[in-house]
């Protein structure tokens, strides 16, 4: 039997019960705060609905067609930096496949519009996945794959990010934010205007510092390993080596010093970490070694 890999978010439970807590404590906490200060009830009440109905909001789960779309958006900006490789139709044909293959076996092979894989005409080593099954990988990590099962590895990884809602995790931390922000908004409008800027500049420009180290870092360590492990499983159910990821890694890791500060090398753990990682996990799947039935189509391909 297949492991889900999905997690089940928090909030699909209580949700506006949970959104209504957490409004009532940052207010709680800027009631604290400015207790010295002049409060006006009734704009106090009006901000305590706004900042309810944003936390509300923030709490709210994704539909399968808003996390396509959002995913989209996310994709446009990231081909504002980069140029789609159209040099070679067969290259991009034979990652989709891998992909399919992968996604075909997965706990979630039904997603709005399914998997595609978009090939980037860089050779900085790094790949990309957004929500709703969008995944980009540079030409420069493409040709660092040595297997199929390589290769297969990297996209498994990627779809590991999107099974395990990484990307949404990140747009639902931006609309905390603003929920946040809301909520401070609100109760600066109830204190006298001599008391605002100061109080409203200090938060905002902590939550500003958060978001710009979180799009400057990718993902959290934990989730990288999360999605490593998860490509494991993802690798052993298709039929691929999941072997194939630890030899990946330690390709990676010989590159590495190319790009110090780019790509994988600035947006992921260190490679030798992931791999030990994997390494402690990958003796849980036993999967026969058919890796050789597909290495002339590999060499054929790349």
């Amino acid at each position: 039997m297949k492991t889900s890999f999905i997690k089940t978010p928090f909030y699909k439970k209580s949700f506006f019960k949970k959104a209504a807590i957490r409004a009532f404590l940052v207010m709680a906490f800027f009631a604290v705060s400015c207790s010295s200060l002049s409060i006006d009830p009734t704009r106090a009440l009006v901000g305590a609905i706004e900042s309810g109905m944003a936390w509300s909001r923030a709490s709210e789960d994704f539909t399968p067609e808003q996390e396509y779309y959002l995913g989209r958006a996310v994709g446009a900006n990231i081909l504002s930096f980069y140029t789609v490789y159209t040099a070679r139709p067969a290259l991009t044909n034979y990652v989709n496949r891998i992909c399919q293959t992968i996604a075909i076996n997965s706990p979630q092979p039904d997603i709005y519009n399914g998997y595609h894989v978009a090939i980037l005409d860089s050779d900085e080593i790094n790949g990309f996945a957004t929500s709703g099954g969008h995944i980009f990988l540079t030409r420069g990590l493409i040709a660092c794959a040595e297997s199929e099962d390589a290769l297969a590895a990297v996209i498994a990884h990627e779809i590991a990010h999107i099974l395990l809602q990484h990307s949404l995790e990140a747009i639902k931390k931006s609309r905390k934010t603003q929920a946040i922000l809301t909520t401070a908004g609100s109760i600066a409008g109830a204190i006298d205007n001599e008391n605002i800027a100061a109080l409203t500049d200090a938060f905002g420009e902590s939550i500003q510092s958060a978001i710009s180290t979180m799009v400057n870092s990718g993902y959290a360590q934990e989730q990288e390993f999360d999605a490593d492990k998860t490509a494991l499983a993802l690798l052993a159910d298709a039929g691929y080596d999941p072997a194939a990821l630890i030899e990946m890694l330690t390709v990676l890791k010989t590159n590495q010093g190319r790009q110090p500060n780019k790509g994988f090398a600035k947006t992921h753990p260190s490679p030798q970490a992931r791999i030990d990682s994997a390494a402690s996990a990958v003796s849980a799947y036993a999967v026969n070694d058919t890796r050789s039935f597909r290495n002339a189509r590999f060499r054929q391909s790349m």
